[in-house]
């Protein structure tokens, strides 16, 4: 059984070891360091990336379920002919839903104009070219989770009565307005003339995506009016709870397969998307990412390995006779293994932890360069820590056993 003094000799000796050989113990710890580094700045950035994709899908809504003609995964090119065949969502899917459905707390149906460039928003002698016109009903804002800086959202007036009322993304609103308020103002749209009654609140994008702030959203059935030939609608409805998503989805479909007439032995011609689906996805991604990353940082890791056993094993040639008087004034076969091991680890184990901080370094300037969020995770700092703590224990065995087994007489005439 070794003892704590024992113990602390062998560290003490591998530090004055690793001092009397700095620039090899250097080139030993690089392949050390590159791999962790790797690690650690790898995993930074996918964890970053994985923040920002969920807070776009948290921008999406909550406890929201997407109603569309295909899946969203759909593979275009085997899409069956019956499936190119299927009828567009309309509004009365939408009112099918409202009316039919207890478990869900809001519909919002948006039906968009699409034409090449985007559509034109004009006041006075400013204009916006490219701003996204959209019909869509009140329960907009809270299936969306949308708050507004001044005004209101469209009510079941301004849908009823098909007035032209508006509410404006921010973007719109500074390159119409500037600073000035913008409710109350007339607007005019593709040629039509609105009065804005709010402005949306500015949504955040780590991916650049400005889209939801350039939109002009007016009432369903005033759109409807004025582009009578755009009848294909995004229908997003939210559940009432998080638990009720699955009771609002079966709802949902009865619904859905009693307005669209689906016979009862033919499947659904809709398809139901959640956000819980989106995040499955993105982590199967990210997994795909993780393996990769690791088999790229394996390969420092593997040199590293390799680099600190050929430095034992110069390091055993080099001090045989020192092993000899060793064991010549009674040292154990156990502390020249000891000694070893624990050089050729505090070896790595440096280059891990100088690694960990390139790593976080370059992780958290690759994150701020590519506009993600900040993460560190302590599991993936803890992990390359451990990997290069390992990767010494590993590559030392060998030269640490054969130290341990050298014969004294022999080693003391070593020249």
């Amino acid at each position: 059984m070794l003892t704590w003094v024992e113990i602390r000799d062998a560290v003490l000796m591998a530090l004055s070891s690793i001092g009397a050989n700095k620039f090899r113990a250097a080139l030993t710890m690089l392949g050390v360091m590159v791999g962790v580094s790797s690690v650690i700045a790898l995993a930074s950035v996918i964890d970053g990336l994985a923040l920002s994709v969920e807070r776009e899908i948290e921008n999406l809504g909550s406890n929201v379920i997407y109603v569309t003609k295909y899946p969203p995964d759909i593979d275009w090119e085997e899409m069956p002919e019956e499936m190119r065949h299927r009828k567009p969502i309309t509004v009365k899917e939408a009112r099918a839903i409202r009316d039919e459905c207890p478990a869900v707390d809001g519909v919002a149906p948006q039906n968009y104009y699409f034409r090449p460039g985007g559509s034109e928003a004009k006041y006075r002698n400013r204009k916006m070219t490219d701003a996204r016109l959209f019909g869509t009903w009140p329960d907009y804002v809270k299936v969306r989770n949308r708050n507004l800086t001044e005004g209101r959202f469209l009510t079941d007036v301004d849908e009823r009565f098909r007035l032209m009322n508006c509410v404006i993304g921010s973007q719109v609103a500074r390159a119409l307005f500037g600073d000035r308020s913008a409710v109350g103002r007339e607007i005019r749209v593709n040629g039509y003339k609105f009065t804005v009654v709010g402005v949306l609140e500015e949504l955040k994008s780590n991916f650049g995506n400005d889209q939801e702030n350039r939109v002009v959203a007016i009432p369903l059935s005033t759109f409807s009016k004025l582009y009578p030939w755009e009848e294909e609608l995004l229908l997003i409805a939210r559940a009432r709870s998080y638990k009720e998503i699955e009771t609002a989805k079966e709802e949902i479909t009865a619904a859905l397969r009693r307005q669209r007439k689906v016979p009862f032995n033919k499947p659904d011609d809709f398809a139901l998307s959640t956000q819980d689906q989106f995040r499955e996805q993105v982590g199967n991604i990210t997994r795909v990412i993780y393996i990769a990353m690791m088999v790229i940082t394996s390969v420092g890791l593997l040199v590293g390995g390799i680099g600190v056993m050929n430095i034992m094993l110069v390091s055993v040639t080099e001090r045989t006779r020192e092993i000899g008087v060793r064991k010549a004034i009674g040292a154990k076969r156990v502390n020249i293994l000891l000694q070893f091991l624990t050089e050729a680890t505090t070896l790595s184990g440096a280059g891990g932890m100088i690694g960990i901080l390139f790593g976080i370094a370059i992780g958290l300037g690759l994150n701020s360069l590519l506009g993600l969020p900040t993460v560190l995770s302590m599991v993936w700092i803890l992990v390359g820590f451990t990997v290069a703590v390992s990767v010494g224990l590993v590559s030392g065995l060998y030269p640490a056993f054969k130290a341990s087994r050298l014969d004294p007489i022999d080693a003391l005439r070593y020249e």
